[in-house]
């Protein structure tokens, strides 16, 4: 028999011993276990996969790492960054990809390098042909830290700290991004290229980011027109009107305006009155709420509106009719209550 599979016998049954492949090995515990830490930023997704080197007794900088060259920044294979999305990396513009990570420690500012080549034995067939980015960071003392970390600090809807931590360092990377270029991309590319470019309310949203954004404005009216060709609603001319004030045609705004209140609910009306009180347009505000009122007579909602918006004018005797006819017609004993109290307070004044 070949000696590559021997047959034992053991309580009767026969076993066959077969060799094991030559790369298969033991599963144990790692000198530096692997490690990953993912953050999203606006709609980017970032994460950093490494090994993580103990301290365990020793001297780490200039001694373990030694100043002035390359290092893996861990341990282990390549250390890798991955963004979804373009970003800058201190003020430094980066492609959406995955990147290997190394570093230059030095006693003053260190180099940070971001490689295409991602695949890597660690540092050890690092080759700065490769290279994507460099930039500079000034490392900062820190509290102890035992095993080597990355952590995602200091964020913002646009920004980030990427913050390698061993000993007593900590080297701060930041990271920023345009999220609203992002979101509009992607709305352009994806979004509604998908099941929302079928539906009014799919424009609506993307025109409507462009508009809250002031970004963007003219393909913004592309895609509100196209919402309001599927079906014109409130929500989509208000948008529509926004954009063309923005784009400085406050003629045209104003006219669909005017037409969307036709097709407003009260809900919709009620929200527009204190929109405007919100901006402190109080007479514009109570049009609103007294059209309400006329469109609604049966409406506890648009009395206490009108209500309110009356005492934000100054008019106590008019709010106080208002609150009394609201609380005529209210059914819920919270908001029942709430008018009460309302109207007692108003009294004394």
């Amino acid at each position: 028999m070949r000696p590559s599979m021997c047959a034992l016998t053991l309580g009767g049954i026969v076993l066959l011993a077969l060799p094991l492949p030559a790369q298969e090995s033991l599963p144990a515990p790692l000198a530096s276990p692997a490690a990953s830490v993912s953050q999203t930023v606006g709609i980017a997704e970032l994460s950093v996969s490494y090994h993580r080197p103990g301290i365990k007794g020793r001297e780490i900088w200039g001694a373990l790492v030694p100043y002035d060259e390359v290092w893996r920044a861990g341990a282990n294979q390549n250390t890798t960054l991955t963004v979804s999305h373009p970003v800058s990396v201190e003020g430094r513009p980066l492609s959406a990809g995955t990147y290997g990570l190394h570093m230059i420690p030095r006693s003053g500012v260190w180099t940070i390098i971001f490689s295409s080549n991602s695949t890597s034995w660690g540092s050890y067939f690092y080759d700065p042909q490769e290279d994507a980015l460099r930039v500079e960071v000034a490392p900062e003392v820190a509290t102890h830290t035992e095993w080597l970390a990355y952590q995602f600090e200091e964020l913002t809807d646009s920004s980030a700290v990427l913050a390698l931590r061993w000993d007593k360092v900590r080297v701060p990377i930041r990271i920023t991004m345009d999220t609203e270029g992002h979101v509009i991309a992607n709305a352009r590319d994806a979004y509604l290229r998908g099941l929302a470019g079928f539906s009014w309310q799919g424009y609506q949203q993307a025109a409507s980011f462009c508009l809250r954004h002031n970004r963007n404005l003219e393909e913004a009216l592309r895609w509100i027109d196209r919402s309001i060709e599927i079906s014109e609603s409130f929500t989509n001319l208000r948008t529509k009107a926004g954009i063309l004030d923005q784009l400085g045609r406050a003629t045209e705004a104003e006219a669909l305006r005017t037409k969307s209140l036709n097709l407003a609910t009260e809900a919709e009306v009620n929200a527009v009155g204190y929109q405007l009180l919100g901006q402190n347009r109080v007479e514009e505000a109570l049009e609103m709420f007294r059209m309400n009122v006329v469109r609604y007579p049966n409406s506890w909602n648009a009395y206490d509106s009108l209500a309110e918006g009356l005492e934000r004018a100054g008019d106590i005797e008019g709010a106080i009719i208002n609150y009394r006819q609201a609380l005529s017609l209210v059914s819920n004993a919270a908001q029942k209550q709430r008018i009460e109290e309302t109207l007692t307070r108003l009294r004394g004044q």
